[in-house]
């Protein structure tokens, strides 16, 4: 059997919008019970990857909260978040910080929160960033308290190639959509290396589901043809707070096949 996350595309529920204001329409998070609500269902309806990080407020804390009650329920679950984004709750706002103790403290408030880490990701990750001293050292803590799947969140081809050259990272993580495509490149190199990838905006934090006179299912749709075109394994993320909207984004994926 695999372990959970070893699959070939599954759809996946990002964090950020739980945790802080956040989307095309910069909407705040959702009070504690409706967080709560839409974790459960999420759960319920089969969702197994999760995308969380620090540097998205309190999600961490909040999702930490909702595993805890989940008992056995959790060992099915795909646990991914990050470091090297940092969230300064007094500014409201996220910093960046590669050095090893930040690393490391970050890692160490994750694993408090969380209990558990299926897959670190290395966030804000560039070329200079995913082979530094710093930042392999801190991978290989990571490593050291059990956790064997290394990733880098990224957002250019330099850094992508830069983390398949390293030859740490099992997965890739980046925005892909129909008005986001600079990264299309990304899925024949992560091939090459046998790397996995998570895709984050799927629907452009909301935009191609807001601005169209089509139906959202026909939206959703075609939006996910896009991205479910190109040659990958691992998950698409959906970064809805709602739990009608999640419904409505699972029946669109099951309904091609995923």
């Amino acid at each position: 059997m695999s372990a959970p996350g070893d699959v070939p595309v599954g759809l996946g529920l990002g964090l950020l919008s739980i945790g802080r204001t956040w989307g095309y329409r910069s909407e705040p998070p959702p009070p504690e019970a409706d967080a709560r609500r839409l974790l459960e269902f999420a759960v319920e309806a089969g969702v197994r990857c999760f995308d969380t990080a620090p540097a998205y407020g309190t999600s961490e804390e909040r999702f930490g909260a909702f595993l805890a009650t989940l008992g056995f329920r959790r060992e099915g679950l795909f646990v991914a978040t990050k470091f090297g984004e940092h969230w300064d709750a007094e500014a409201g706002s996220s910093f960046t910080d590669h050095s090893y103790d930040a690393l490391r403290r970050s890692l160490d408030q994750s694993l408090r929160w969380l209990g558990r880490i299926d897959l670190l990701q290395v966030h804000k990750a560039t070329a200079a960033t995913v082979g530094a001293p710093d930042v392999v050292r801190a991978l290989e803590y990571a490593r050291s308290l059990g956790i064997t799947r290394l990733g880098a969140s990224i957002s250019d081809v330099a850094a992508a190639e830069a983390a398949c050259a390293v030859g740490l990272y099992s997965y890739l993580q980046f925005p892909y959509n129909t008005l986001h495509r600079t990264l299309e490149p990304v899925f024949a190199l992560a091939a090459r290396h046998g790397l996995q990838i998570l895709i984050n905006r799927p629907f452009a934090m909301g935009q191609l589901l807001h601005d169209t006179q089509r139906a959202r299912e026909v939206a959703l749709r075609e939006s996910l043809d896009h991205v479910l075109g190109q040659s990958f394994s691992g998950y698409v993320l959906t970064g809805t707070k709602s739990v009608d909207h999640l419904r409505q984004t699972l029946a669109a994926f099951r309904s091609r096949g995923g």
